[in-house]
């Protein structure tokens, strides 16, 4: 259960671990806001969960491709939460597309979406976060800046933007350490999709690469959602600069 009152801002809420990560950070003291870029149905589907669960959900659409996005999501968090205790970076995508056969547009639209979304949203965050007592900023890297072997599809230009994520956030775990604000990322390896989530491997792909996984099979969202949970809680109140993997053992 989480500590009272928690004002929450989780982005990517509307499926896969973005959903689960309020489904499991939800009660009766928890009031959230749930951000997706176009999924309606599965956000309200998301706030149902949240009210089902006691807490409170307001929804939000933005595109975080796009410059200021980020920055005004927060604003907006604080306008209709009345402050923030946690934010949850969470929205993001995978591109297995070749490094040698991404267009230039596909690269950059990697880092925007993921790596520059990830610096406004936290650099935007700070003030605000400042002022709780347990002030906390999670983010969802990937497996893919860190595992490199050729049986494992490589996401190139998305993993290079969530490396960039990653070093931005050890930066500012560093600076924000002494406020008592913490900065972790969790890496997932390969997790379970919604039915009608859109996939960047195919299920028959899917099924070969868990054969690299040791655990043998993939992770469910909810197994993603709870670290997160842990990391913006009060019992994590000595961890920070850190990349948590949970990916079965891939390496």
């Amino acid at each position: 259960m989480i500590e009272q009152s928690k004002k929450i801002l989780v982005t990517g809420g509307a499926s896969g671990i973005g959903a689960a990560i309020c489904r499991r950070m939800s009660d009766r003291d928890s009031n959230f806001l749930v951000h997706t870029r176009a999924n309606k149905a599965g956000l309200e589907k998301t706030i149902r969960d949240i009210e089902k669960n006691g807490g409170r959900g307001n929804a939000e659409f933005a595109d975080l491709a796009v410059k200021g996005a980020a920055r005004l999501l927060i604003q907006r968090a604080i306008d209709v939460l009345g402050g923030l205790d946690v934010l949850v970076a969470n929205a993001g995508y995978a591109l297995k597309t070749p490094i040698t056969d991404i267009s230039d547009e596909d690269f950059e639209t990697a880092h925007v979406t993921i790596a520059r979304s990830f610096f406004e949203l936290a650099t935007a965050a700070v003030p605000h976060l400042e002022k709780s007592n347990c002030g906390r900023i999670v983010g969802i890297s990937a497996f893919g800046p860190h595992v490199w072997r050729t049986k494992v599809t490589p996401f190139a230009a998305t993993a290079a933007a969530k490396a960039s994520m990653e070093i931005t956030a050890k930066a500012l775990a560093l600076q924000l350490a002494p406020s008592g604000i913490t900065v972790n990322l969790i890496a997932p390896g390969f997790v379970r999709k919604d039915q009608k989530a859109h996939v960047a491997i195919s299920p028959e792909i899917l099924n070969k690469l868990v054969a690299e996984v040791p655990m043998g099979r993939v992770a469910e969202p909810e197994e993603i959602a709870s670290v997160v949970a842990f990391c913006a809680s009060s019992e994590a109140s000595y961890i920070t600069g850190q990349v948590i993997h949970v990916n079965g053992g891939l390496v």
